[in-house]
């Protein structure tokens, strides 16, 4: 397990280090940016071959006699496309796991060319050290210091917000890793609480059990009352003085997935721990904000529930009450996300009333075939806040694509004869991932109020490992936010 620290200057990060890892684009190897970042006499021996290396290539270098015992060199591409983040961090995320930072003391260097840089590239130092592990090999802690410089080789200040949301990030990843024997819903309402402490301004408070069918939450309750740990709806209220706006932010916690009694096939089922990912980063966005003083009010909600088989398991052909007072139809025991998420969405829009709605899951499989696995897909009834979502997953290395918003071409897919709709499509060809979300919205469309969703299934996990994905995302979005993006 590594411990992370951000050092104020590359002297002091490469100071009595074991190992050294810098990641710069190789245009900047080539001008000098080494000796400009990094003053140590050592350094000259590595510029002889750095500028020669391939982008994407992470090298060994000669080890200096009277420097670090091992140093890395990781080249970054010079260029990305507009659909990239400009940071380049998911190139330094991949160089970063090739480097196996092992044991000791290892700085890493990280070259921000912009100071918007510096967030996404600490992130993707963040993913590559996991937390989560039950291995029986006993490893020595290492401690990861790390640092930034710009172009010209001087420090870029990593500013506390920035260091938050690396920290909830590696705890959220740690959540989605974490098999469900240990990470059911009472787990993840303990470990939410642990985390919460000692940050004003913020209330946790739960909706379990029964009590979550008495609040009206129909479809929440449903897909979790057959499981041993009872269904919740998690609320984590950051109420700062004198707030600009309320934000609501909803997590899909589907803490395993079997599929109900529409079971997965065993390869389908397997990773299903990683259901819960929406709500992982939706609440280790909140804490971020929180601990850092954000200026909005958030309310953080994750909707909770194990999706088992049992005697009081929900059936296809049974019909739930949703809070927002629509009856469902179950054709599909397996699109339960939308379910939790809808009731959720409904039930914190409605007693709260925010400004605006963000939803984040792992809702669909067609979001891999959509946008892929480093891209989250975006639908909003608000093309402003779209656009908001497209430069927030750009400058936090959290990249989101958007997909039609059209309930008058989408709606039409959940049609029921016996009910208000249906809870999954009449054709998968279309647009299945729009529809998932038009499922939601249909839930909080009464309300007209500004409305994201972010499916996730891909990027919530690289590897067999979770991301954190979503934490630097939301946390980047919501102070970014304007009155225009909520408008148009």
């Amino acid at each position: 397990m590594a411990e992370l620290t951000f050092s104020r200057s590359v002297a002091s990060a490469v100071s009595g280090a074991d190992a050294v890892v810098f990641l710069a684009p190789k245009q900047r190897l080539r001008k000098g940016w080494l000796a400009a970042a990094c003053k140590a006499p050592w350094i000259r021996l590595l510029e002889r071959g750095a500028a020669s290396e391939a982008e994407n290539k992470l090298v060994a270098a000669q080890n200096p006699d009277d420097g670090p015992g091992r140093v890395l060199l990781g080249v970054l591409p010079d260029s990305v496309s507009r659909h990239n983040d400009p940071s380049r961090s998911a190139a330094a995320h991949l160089l970063l796991e090739k480097a196996e930072i092992g044991e000791g003391t290892v700085a890493v260097v990280l070259c921000a060319e912009e100071a918007d840089h510096v967030q996404a590239l600490c992130c993707a130092v963040g993913r590559a050290l996991p937390l989560y592990s039950r291995a029986t090999k006993k490893r020595k802690r290492s401690r990861v210091r790390i640092v930034a410089a710009g172009s010209d080789g001087k420090r870029r200040a990593i500013k506390p917000a920035a260091q938050e949301v690396v920290r909830r990030l590696r705890w959220a990843a740690m959540l989605v890793d974490s098999p469900t024997a240990e990470m059911s819903t009472n787990d993840f309402v303990r470990e939410t609480r642990k985390a919460a402490r000692g940050i004003e301004h913020l209330k946790v408070s739960v909706i379990s059990g029964d009590e979550v069918l008495r609040r009206g939450m129909g479809g929440l309750h449903a897909v979790g009352r057959t499981a041993v740990q009872p269904p919740k709806l998690l609320l984590l209220r950051y109420s700062p003085p004198k707030s600009r706006r309320t934000v609501a932010l909803i997590g899909k916690g589907i803490v395993y997935d079997t599929g109900g009694l529409s079971l997965k096939s065993p390869v389908g089922m397997s990773g299903m721990k990683f259901d819960m990912g929406g709500a992982a980063g939706t609440v280790g966005a909140t804490l971020a904000l929180a601990a850092s003083g954000a200026k909005d009010a958030v309310i953080g909600a994750a909707a909770l529930a194990e999706n088992a088989i049992g005697p009081t398991a929900y059936r296809p052909d049974d019909i739930l009450s949703m809070h927002s007072g629509k009856t469902v139809e179950i054709n599909n025991t397996d699109a339960e996300g939308r379910l939790v998420v809808a009731d959720a969405a409904s039930y914190v829009a409605r007693k709260y009333d925010p400004d605006v709605v963000v939803d984040m899951a792992t809702l669909t499989g067609a979001q891999l075939i959509s946008t892929g696995l480093r891209h989250a897909a975006v639908v909003s009834n608000r093309e402003g806040l779209e656009h908001a979502a497209q430069d927030a997953g750009r400058r936090s290395g959290d990249l989101t694509f958007p997909l039609p918003f059209a309930p008058e071409l989408f709606q039409r897919e959940f049609r029921s004869r016996v009910a208000d709709m249906r809870n999954s499509v009449a054709d998968r060809m279309n647009a299945q991932s729009s529809c998932a979300a038009q499922f939601i919205y249909s839930h909080i469309a009464d309300l007209d109020l500004p409305w994201l969703h972010v499916d996730m299934a891909g990027p919530s996990g690289h590897g067999g490992r979770a991301t954190g994905y979503g934490v630097s995302l939301l946390a980047t979005l919501v102070p970014a936010l304007t009155a225009k993006a909520l408008r148009s």
